[in-house]
């Protein structure tokens, strides 16, 4: 049985397979990090409700995705 993380593992290949340097230049758009930093703020501070802490779960998922996709491009180079 695959797990998860064998799947995060092939995407994050999948997407190292595109340029190098087009991997390394990915980012969240300026929207997207506002998002993030607002809700990682509001968790420090208070409680978040249950549909923020799912959408913080999702950012923290997908920053760890491009991440390991990053490191699978520059062990190509």
């Amino acid at each position: 049985m695959r797990s998860i993380y064998n799947v995060y593992d092939q995407v994050a290949g999948l997407i190292a397979l595109l340029e190098p340097q087009k991997v390394a230049a990915l980012r969240a758009s300026d929207e997207m990090q506002s998002r993030f930093d607002y809700l990682v703020n509001k968790l420090k501070s208070t409680q978040l409700e249950a549909t923020e802490k799912d959408e913080l779960d999702h950012f923290v998922v997908m920053e760890r995705l491009f991440r390991l996709a990053k490191i699978k491009a520059d062990a190509q180079r």
